[in-house]
């Protein structure tokens, strides 16, 4: 279950080199690259879907609605998702969404989000377009009213409806820890994990939040908090579970692997700004009016052996798609003509 601004695009691309290395099935959107969001998701959004189809990956952004994605993949299918501290995710959404959400377009100068906060509810109109993007997006993503009464007896319902549907929840501010649990209970190697952080904004373009506002943040999106909270929780007694020391040696194994493809593929070791991106194909899309989204470069002279990898670890997200949605046109052709000539 893919949610917003919880470095889900990296994952995304962990997900795409799995199954496609496994040749596995995914369930893509029908001629976008979100299945409708923010509408519910329904299993005829799903390209090409007829009654019965069964695939192997789900991962593309979308409103959750369980009983339909149920439908679409095995009984024992991983429900795995991440979440983000609530402040964070918060200043992040409200800076990447901020030119299609047009309640943010009341606030002007450079310190819109801490206007914003000082009195949320002079801005913040619960039915105005986009407006989910700015209160409990999180919440909002796992199909839930973001708008609920914080104290409402639902909303603890709600959180331990995501803790029997989900069998992982994940924590970007504990991003290496999730994927060595997420290796874990899928059974997969260490190289299927490894990464490059992809769709992440400039340094100069993120604000500090200061301690006020870091509350404000945190209590303007309670319901986030409330999950967040409770999640952490969770996450830390499967760290126990796992084994403190054992997830420090597999924590270690896996940055120094990170490490070394950062030598092997990437143009100076670090991401670039939009600017300085050589090839178009690694161009990561940017928000309307923006161009804060950094990319990389790939080396020149790599290794055979790694070209591949390197090129598929650092390509963003949309480009990754519609090759991926070429591939398995090409597939279905090829399958048609394989049965029309009978060979």
């Amino acid at each position: 279950m893919k949610t917003h601004k919880t470095a889900s695009s990296t994952i995304l691309n962990i997900l795409f080199r799995f199954g496609e290395k496994h040749r596995l099935k995914f369930a893509f959107p029908s001629g976008r690259n979100d299945f409708f969001y923010p509408s519910y998701f329904e299993r005829g959004q799903v390209e090409g879907y007829q009654p019965g189809m069964c695939f192997n990956v789900i991962c593309n952004h979308m409103r959750f609605r369980y009983l339909e994605v149920r439908q679409l993949v095995p009984p024992d299918a991983a429900f795995v998702t991440v979440l983000r501290d609530p402040a964070l995710l918060f200043e992040s959404s409200f800076h990447y969404f901020k030119n299609v959400v047009p309640l943010t377009w009341k606030l002007s100068g450079e310190d819109s989000m801490s206007e914003f906060l000082r009195d949320p509810w002079h801005y913040y109109d619960p039915d105005g377009i986009n407006a989910h993007y700015l209160r409990n997006l999180l919440f909002f993503d796992l199909g839930y009213d973001n708008n609920l009464n914080s104290e409402s007896p639902m909303v603890e319902a709600r959180i331990h409806e995501v803790e029997a549907r989900f069998q992982l929840v994940m924590l970007m501010e504990y991003f290496d820890e999730s994927l060595v649990l997420l290796r874990d209970l899928l059974c997969w190697d260490l190289q299927d994990i490894v990464y490059f952080k992809l769709n992440t904004r400039r340094g100069s373009a993120i604000s500090q939040l200061t301690p006020e506002l870091y509350e404000k943040a945190t209590n303007w999106n309670q319901i986030d908090s409330k999950l967040y909270r409770y999640f952490n929780a969770t996450f830390w007694r499967k760290v126990d579970a796992y084994g403190r020391e054992r997830m420090a040696r597999d924590v270690e194994e896996l940055q120094q692997e990170n490490e070394k493809m950062k030598r092997v593929c990437i143009e100076g070791g670090q991401a670039v700004d939009p600017e300085s991106i050589k090839e178009s194909d690694m161009q990561p899309w940017q928000p309307l009016g923006e161009k804060n989204i950094q990319g990389y470069n790939l080396k020149n002279n790599i290794e055979k052996r790694y070209k591949r990898l390197c090129r598929k670890m650092l390509t963003p997200e949309i480009q990754y798609l519609t090759n991926l949605g070429a591939n398995l046109w090409i597939t279905k052709l090829w399958s048609h003509v394989r049965n029309f000539f009978g060979f």
